[in-house]
């Protein structure tokens, strides 16, 4: 594939069918801000399945909750906002018609996704009803250089026809939540729109505000409209319609002239720091701005340095590249500098669309491992994001008669329970009892989080500020949720749901959750013993503080060890772990029955409830479960753990519980077949690389059938780079300190090439087949110690140093 290709995305046809995913798949951010990569020209339509056109404009970080009626019950959700849609241009003839791409004939169309510099440029040429040939270019920008800008530029060129047009440009608020079929019994109605008016010449703004929790957004633009690059004095006249105000600027064009119309738009939240008054910061930097052209300059260079540190160069015959560099720039489009200071943390699905109404899950676990290496501070800043959300989860562990602080399965504003009550099933359009709320695995990955952040960069003061309180509160709060079995003599945890999803209570029963899910257990015994390490090891001053602040006092200290000796891990026979007490008592599926009547099963748990059944009385899971011990821990971690705990524990059990749970999973999740590649990377490999392939593929091939035009999967997104970037380069950090490497390539890579940031060093890494070269590039300090684990031994290189090591793949 040439090099230019290897950066972008294109389409060289209109496919109203797949409009819907391509604006996801276009969507341009920038960590403060994202639009989807709807057609400027495209009006707001409410109609999600029939209009092929969704335009949304979403803020990092900006929630509002709303009251809905659903299936004869009141019940309150909390979603991410649909902000007025700033990207309104347009144009109608002489007679009054409305350009409308789907009511013309289309005869040439490309547009590409430009990830190198961030930008969305189309171009088409058309024929009208009346026999008129135009030519239409566009680009747009969000800026990654000032988080507050973006621009649009069309181009517009009369091929075969002379007349007067009207520019139409402006804001549309006439928004709702709209973007995900299944939330269309949810009210919507989030904004109102408090102004909206002129200023200057060519300026126009919108004053909006949520409803519930009261946020205030200005936007402001500014619109530039030149005839064959001369700047000519335009007549213009502010028109409004409901909450759509835009300018109406009429052209008269002869054949074969071009006009340029350039839109620049800004946008202030009342959560920004370092704002006055919005409505006049918004006019202000619109004014003050410089032209399109050197605004997307600017975002160029910015993306530029951006991509330094975080490309990833591979040789592989499968289109590959292009993916990844998607996967990395949708990644940095929600989490970038711009991020550094906002309270905010990654949305599973990005600011991309409306599914999972914005909120966030555990989808950290699969995306912080990436950006610790990549821009570690943003990851510092989003542990915070936590923090900051103790006081609720303190509250909520309360509430429910626990210790310390319980984060919640869904989070958005304040870290309350964001989870559904009941949960549309689309297959059989029937409301349902949605109890995924008990996945208090969550706070597992927040604290799994904390400690892969620590041990990467180091960062003492952060974990004197904020880790250390976060692990040990939820250390407390885990620990409760235990009691002591006297029949087994070791300890247990009850009425929690699996990472599976699938399972959430016993069959025929109404009692919601599970008891003994292997994973949890294991993990609460690993969390046990991490807390105790970090309690050992921290300067004395900040235990004493903590000690004194949370109460914790040598009983409980005592309490996390025995939890960590003696939790209850449930088996099946031969090393099977069972993925919770009663699994095995399940019935099996006939998959095959299955496959044959419905062809794509991946979401068997909405198969089974349209035929009255459901997956809580089979041998099922939607994605990995017990698997994600082999994802998340090493080797020699898995047997420290089995050890302590008093269960044999070899390797090869690894492999028969990959084998047995392959077999009974559907990746009902795009996260799923990337755990499963994961753990199969080094014993099953062609099997693995299928399910990476798969993976990679997901969203840009929409494989679940609709969801990607929600909003792109950023967990599953995020997991792709760091397969790569850890799993292929052996990449962990042992308890000394030391950056071990342990490449093993799949036989279709050839070649691969990445910047690893560690504890503020830069290594270079580059891979073949037989050879590993590292250089240090620059950092902080003026060596850095890596190790080749299949020389087992360690080498400090100098900055400017390098090394080439021979290995066996």
């Amino acid at each position: 594939m040439p090099e230019n290709q290897d950066w972008q995305i294109a389409y060289d046809h209109y496919d109203p069918k797949q409009q819907h995913l391509r604006e996801s798949l276009c969507t341009l951010g920038n960590g403060y801000f994202a639009s989807r990569g709807a057609f400027e020209f495209a009006e707001v339509s409410y109609d999600f399945k029939n209009n092929p056109h969704y335009p949304g404009t979403y803020l990092a970080g900006i929630f509002n909750k709303l009251k809905s009626t659903v299936a004869d019950r009141e019940i309150e959700n909390e979603s991410i906002v649909n902000w007025p849609n700033w990207l309104y241009l347009t144009f109608e003839y002489a007679d009054g018609s409305l350009f409308s791409l789907d009511e013309v004939e289309i005869l040439t169309f490309h547009q590409q996704l430009n990830l190198r510099e961030g930008q969305l440029k189309t171009d088409f040429t058309f024929r009208d009803d009346q026999g008129r040939e135009s030519k239409l270019a566009s680009v747009r920008a969000v800026s990654m250089a000032d988080r507050h800008l973006a621009v649009l530029e069309w181009e517009l060129k009369a091929i075969n026809w002379s007349g007067e047009i009207t520019i139409l440009s402006g804001i549309d608020g006439n928004v709702k939540n709209k973007g995900v079929p299944r939330y269309d019994d949810l009210n919507g109605d989030h904004l109102e729109i408090i102004e909206q008016g002129a200023y200057d010449e060519e300026g126009l703004y919108m004053h909006s505000c949520t409803s519930y929790s009261e946020v205030n957004v200005v936007q402001a633009i500014r619109t530039e409209v030149v005839l064959e690059n001369e700047s000519i004095s335009f007549d213009r006249q502010v028109k409004e319609k409901d909450h759509l105000i835009m300018y109406r600027i009429p052209v008269n064009i002869k054949r074969g002239q071009t006009l340029k119309v350039s839109k620049v738009m800004a946008i202030f939240t009342s959560k920004d720091a370092g704002v006055g008054n919005l409505i006049v910061d918004a006019q202000r930097k619109v004014s003050d701005s410089p032209s399109v052209k050197d605004i997307q300059t600017s975002h160029c260079i910015a993306w530029k340095a951006l991509w330094n540190r975080s490309d990833i160069k591979v040789k592989a015959s499968n289109g590959m590249q292009v993916l990844l560099r998607l996967h990395i720039f949708h990644l940095l489009q929600v989490a970038s500098p711009n991020t550094l200071d906002l309270d905010v943390s990654v949305p599973s699905r990005g600011l991309h669309g409306e599914a999972y109404r914005g909120n966030l899950m555990w989808d950290e676990l699969y995306i912080f491992p990436v950006i610790n290496y990549m821009k570690p501070s943003i990851t510092q800043n989003m542990l915070k994001y936590r923090f900051y959300r103790m006081g609720e989860a303190r509250r909520a562990a309360r509430s429910h008669h626990y210790k310390g602080a319980m984060f919640p399965w869904q989070s958005g504003s304040n870290g309350q329970e964001n989870a559904q009550e009941i949960h549309l099933n689309p297959e059989s359009g029937r409301w349902i009892p949605d109890d995924t709320h008990l996945q208090r695995h969550v706070n597992v990955a927040i604290a799994f989080n904390i400690r892969s952040y620590f041990k990467i960069t180091n960062d003492q003061i952060f974990m004197e500020d904020y880790g250390a309180e976060m692990m040990f509160s939820i250390t407390q709060f885990l620990a409760s949720l235990a009691t002591y079995n006297d029949e087994k003599k070791r300890y247990e945890i009850k009425h929690v749901v699996g990472p599976d999803e699938y399972h959430t209570s016993y069959p025929d029963s109404d009692e919601p959750g599970l008891n003994n899910n292997a994973y949890t257990n294991i993990m609460v015994a690993w969390v046990m013993k991490q807390a105790l390490k970090m309690h050992d090891t921290l300067p004395r001053f900040i235990i004493e503080n903590l000690d004194k602040k949370l109460s914790l006092t040598s009983d409980n200290l005592a309490y996390w060890k025995e939890l960590s000796e003696k939790m209850y891990i449930p088996f099946i026979e031969d090393g099977i772990i069972e993925q919770f007490e009663g699994y095995s008592e399940l019935k099996e599926l006939d998959w095959e029955a299955y496959r044959n009547k419905y062809g794509n099963i991946q979401r068997l748990d909405r198969i089974l409830e349209s035929e009255g059944d459901t997956p809580n009385r089979y041998k099922v899971s939607k994605q990995a479960d017990v698997l994600m011990l082999f994802y998340l821990l090493t080797v020699d971690e898995l047997q420290d753990i089995f050890n302590t705990l008093g269960y044999s524990f070899t390797p090869d059990l690894i492999i028969k519980n990959i084998v047995y749970y392959e077999e009974r999973t559907s990746h009902g999740s795009t996260l799923s077949r990337l755990v499963h590649s994961w753990v199969m990377a080094r014993a099953h490999r062609k099997l693995s690389w299928k399910l990476f392939e798969e993976a990679l593929k997901s969203d840009v091939e929409d494989i679940q059938g609709g969801t990607t035009t929600e909003g792109i999967h950023l967990g599953a997104m995020a997991g792709t780079i760091d397969m790569v970037q850890r799993a292929y380069t052996g990449a962990y950090v042992d308890e000394n300190g030391v950056l071990w490497l342990d490449p093993s390539l799949p036989h279709e890579i050839n070649f691969l090439s990445l910047t690893l940031r560690y504890r503020g060093q830069c290594l270079y890494v580059q891979i073949t087949k037989s050879e590993l070269y590292l250089r240090h590039e620059e950092g902080w300090k003026d060596h850095i110690c890596i190790g080749l684990k299949q020389k087992d031994k360690v080498h400090s290189l100098s900055i400017g140093e390098s090394v080439n090591f021979d290995y066996k793949n």
